[in-house]
């Protein structure tokens, strides 16, 4: 997973006002998201790696962040090794550079995936070790359904879909949220599936590079009436992601129902097609 240290260098020379600027700490944040950081651990973070030393109470009014908060934000950050205290009175807060800070995060997460591979042998001889149910279960034949919570989750589930769609890929979401989706290499894939792809979205002229190449004639621009809050993917038509919180929000607070269940899928698939038939192709 990849930084884009190109978005980093230019906004440290941009004013800090500007609508840029914003953009693109806003695109970090969302990168940093990815390595488990919530979204004001991120903005902490970048704080100190772009103003150097800070006391707590400074980074609690500079980021307008309760102090207590702050206290408990910089500790967890310090836990993940890439912020250091120092030992004067009162004590300032370091970052680390960002290039040691994401390979700090890398290696921990090398480090907890390492662990649970050792497990995998001793997990499966346990669960073998148990015999089975001996109970007459009948088939779920309205379908089934799972609660998903968590920026992990949600990438598994949509790589998956997208993966294994044979004929067709819906999505139905606001500009921030395909920003996600484009940033995560969701729309990448989309594109070099194969599959035929409908997209609606809420759009700007600030984000005009989400669509493009053959990405272009598979979106739509979703009409003002619908409510930005409205976000599913739909996968051949017998696989439904409904997240009930918006994939913009930090990543511990992403919460999704995933549901094979074909009522369920055609009445949304219904939807889709009737907010299709009102929208119009971006110019």
């Amino acid at each position: 997973m990849v930084i884009d240290m190109a978005s980093y260098s230019v906004m440290n020379s941009m004013e800090p006002t500007s609508y840029d600027y914003e953009m693109l700490l806003e695109k970090l944040k969302i990168e940093l998201s990815k390595f488990g950081l919530t979204s004001n651990q991120s903005k902490v973070f970048l704080f100190l790696e772009k103003s150097g030393p800070s006391t707590a109470t400074q980074v609690s009014k500079s980021l307008k962040i309760p102090r207590t908060e702050t206290y408990h934000l910089l500790a967890n950050l310090q836990n993940r090794g890439i912020a250091l205290a120092s030992f004067e009175h009162p004590i300032k807060f370091t970052a680390l550079p960002l290039e040691k800070a994401i390979g700090s995060l890398i290696n921990a997460e090398k480090e907890r995936v390492r662990q649970l591979e050792t497990q995998e042998k001793s997990l499966v001889e346990l669960w073998s070790a148990i015999p089975g149910y001996d109970i007459k279960q009948d088939y779920v034949k309205d379908g089934k359904f799972q609660m998903l919570q968590g920026i992990n989750q949600m990438t598994s589930k949509i790589g998956d879909m997208i993966g294994n769609s044979k004929k067709s890929i819906q999505i139905l979401a606001s500009e921030k949220d395909f920003m996600k989706f484009y940033h995560s290499g969701f729309l990448e894939r989309i594109e070099d599936s194969g599959a035929e792809s409908q997209l609606i979205s809420s759009s700007s002229k600030n984000t005009p590079y989400i669509f493009k190449g053959k990405l272009k004639d598979m979106a739509k621009k979703m009409p003002l009436k619908i409510k930005e809050e409205l976000c599913f993917i739909i996968k051949d038509d017998d696989e439904l992601l409904l997240f009930m919180t918006s994939p913009s929000k930090p990543s511990q607070d992403i919460f999704a129902m995933w549901t094979d269940s074909l009522s369920m899928v055609y009445t949304l698939k219904l939807l889709f097609g009737y907010i299709w038939s009102s929208s119009r192709y971006f110019t």
